[in-house]
């Protein structure tokens, strides 16, 4: 269903989208079930991907894993795609329960933290009259136990939204989605990382002219310097100079088959 080319960016698969065609892709999956998942996916991603082979193909499994960051549009154009554009996780959901509306489609929070997915679900559906969010899940911060997929299970088949938006981080919410995704009674999960707390109102978001610019992670960066820290000042110089060595040919990143987690 809706084949995307991708191009290959240190071994990992990244669809060539735009923003418009992605949020089109969850809209038209209206009352289709077991499409996958799809990951945004940027430097951050693309990183661990290089690291861990097994989550590699995790994001090559994806359905759409598609470019969160400018520097994956950058090489997406340098590829030939000259009308990609960023496919930002959180301008990916606000398009997606804007458009979604004039379809029925329905929408299910899984993440963040105590609060948070309801703390969404009340800004969200404020702002999009008619917006249909069936449910919310607040998962611990470890790995959920036997008892707690089954009750996430039961609760997801009983009211089969077409999206579950997975608000946690990379690659917690990436493996989460590629392990679980094929025994839901659901349509697509997203992954969409720190949507949950830009639009909860809990983390500021960049201005544009820094996405644009594809300086928005200095300005994460100052926000959460402790956290973020090792994430932005060893990834992005590796993550430069391995791109580097592929585009001029030095080095070469075969992608990784599909990963089956399920």
């Amino acid at each position: 269903m809706f084949p995307v080319s991708k191009y290959n960016v240190l071994g990992t698969g990244v669809s060539a989208l735009t923003l418009a065609q992605a949020g089109a892709f969850l809209v038209a999956a209206r009352g289709r079930k077991g499409l996958g998942y799809v990951c945004a996916t940027g430097v951050h991603g693309v990183c661990e991907a290089r690291r861990d082979p097994a989550f590699r193909s995790v994001l090559n499994g994806a359905w759409l894993n598609v470019p969160d960051g400018m520097p994956l549009v950058w090489l997406g154009r340098w590829h030939g795609h000259r009308n990609i554009s960023r496919v930002y996780g959180p301008d990916l959901m606000l398009a997606v329960c804007d458009t979604g509306r004039l379809t029925g489609l329905t929408h299910y929070f899984y993440g963040g933290a105590p609060g948070v997915a309801e703390e969404l679900r009340a800004k969200l559906t404020a702002r999009f009259a008619g917006l249909r969010v069936v449910g919310t899940f607040t998962p611990p911060f470890r790995p959920l136990n036997e008892a707690e997929r089954d009750q996430f299970r039961r609760d997801v088949d009983s009211k089969r939204p077409d999206v579950i938006w997975i608000g946690l981080s990379t690659p917690k919410q990436e493996r989460f989605a590629a392990g679980i995704s094929s025994s839901l009674e659901a349509g697509v999960l997203v992954t969409v990382g720190a949507a949950f707390d830009f639009h909860a109102g809990r983390i500021r978001q960049a201005p544009r002219w820094m996405q644009r610019s594809g300086l928005e992670w200095f300005f994460r960066l100052c926000l959460e310097p402790r956290r973020l820290g090792t994430r932005y000042l060893v990834n992005n110089p590796l993550f430069i100079l391995r791109t580097g060595a592929q585009l001029t040919g030095l080095r070469k990143y075969p992608l990784a088959p599909p990963s089956a987690v399920n």
